[in-house]
C-alpha cells in the first residue's frame, strides 16, 4: 500500500534551491492542490523572475515566464483570454512587493479571478541576500549591514495587511511551512484559493512565510527557527480577508 508518493503534478527534474529553502514544500503543496483537484491540464501558472524562475522545470501543467514583478499582469490577460483556465501566480517578496506592487494591487482591487501564491522569506534569495520590502527590522542583509533602519529604509510591507483594506479581493490570507502543522494549513490555504477561483470568486492570495537559510546566514534547523521566533511575530499568520461566503456587489 503507497502511503506517500511524489505527486503526479511535479516533474522528476530536481529543485534547485539551496538546502534548507522551503521552496520545496511550496512547490509540493501547490502540486498536490493541482493533482486533488484534478486540474492539471486545465492550469496555467506564471512565474516572475527570482528563485522561483525555473518553475515551469518543476510543473507539469503549462507555465508562463513573466518580467520581473509583472505575473499578476500575466495572468489576468490569461484569464480574460481563457476564463476557463485556473491561473496562477507564484512570485517571492522581492518580486511581487518591490517591482511587481502595483500589479499586485491592481489585480487585487480589480477583484480579477486568479490565485497567488506569494513567498516572503524577508531577504532578495536569488540575487545574493539584498535587504527586500519584508526584511524585518533590525534585519542584517548584504544591502544593511547594520540592520535594516527603519529611519532611512522605512517599516516591512505587510502585504496582506495592505490588499485586506481594499474592497474587492475575496480571500487573503497568510501562512508558514516550518512545522508540520503550518505546512497542512499551508496546504489548505492554497485549496481554498483554487477552489474559489473554480467558483468564480474572485481574486485570492496565500502569503507563505518561507526559510532562506543561506542568505541568512543560518542553519536550516535555525532558519526554521527564526519564523517561528521572529516572522510570525511580525506577521502574524490567519485569515485577514474571506469575502467567499458573502454576495459582492
Amino acid at each position: 500500500m503507497i502511503v506517500f508518493q511524489k505527486p503526479k503534478t511535479l516533474t522528476d527534474a530536481p529543485f534547485h534551491y539551496c538546502p534548507g529553502c522551503t521552496h520545496g514544500i511550496i512547490h509540493r503543496l501547490v502540486a498536490e492542490a493541482l493533482e486533488e483537484l484534478d486540474i492539471e491540464g486545465e492550469a496555467i501558472g506564471v512565474a516572475p523572475v527570482g528563485c522561483a524562475v525555473f518553475a515551469y522545470n518543476y510543473f507539469t501543467c503549462d507555465m508562463v515566464e513573466a518580467a520581473h514583478g509583472r505575473a499578476p499582469a500575466v495572468a489576468t490577460g490569461i484569464k480574460r483570454a481563457r476564463p476557463d483556465k485556473v491561473v496562477f501566480t507564484y512570485q517571492g517578496d522581492g518580486d511581487l512587493a518591490s517591482i511587481g506592487m502595483a500589479e499586485t494591487v491592481h489585480a487585487a482591487t480589480r477583484n480579477e479571478n486568479i490565485s497567488v501564491i506569494f513567498v516572503n522569506n524577508a531577504i532578495y534569495g536569488m540575487t545574493g541576500g539584498q535587504m527586500a520590502p519584508t526584511s524585518l527590522p533590525g534585519q542584517v542583509t548584504q544591502t544593511s549591514p547594520y540592520g535594516r533602519d527603519v529611519k532611512t529604509a522605512g517599516y516591512p510591507i505587510k502585504v496582506c495587511e495592505m490588499l485586506s483594506a481594499l474592497d474587492a479581493p475575496a480571500y487573503i490570507e497568510r501562512v508558514a511551512v516550518n512545522s508540520v502543522k503550518n505546512v497542512k494549513n499551508a496546504k489548505r490555504a492554497i485549496l481554498k484559493a483554487f477552489e474559489n477561483q473554480m467558483q468564480n470568486k474572485g481574486f485570492s492570495l496565500i502569503e507563505v512565510i518561507s526559510a532562506c537559510p543561506t542568505n541568512w546566514g543560518m542553519t536550516p534547523g535555525e532558519a526554521l527557527n527564526w519564523i517561528e521566533e521572529k516572522m510570525i511575530p511580525y506577521y502574524p499568520l490567519g485569515v485577514y480577508k474571506d469575502q467567499t461566503k458573502e454576495e459582492k456587489p
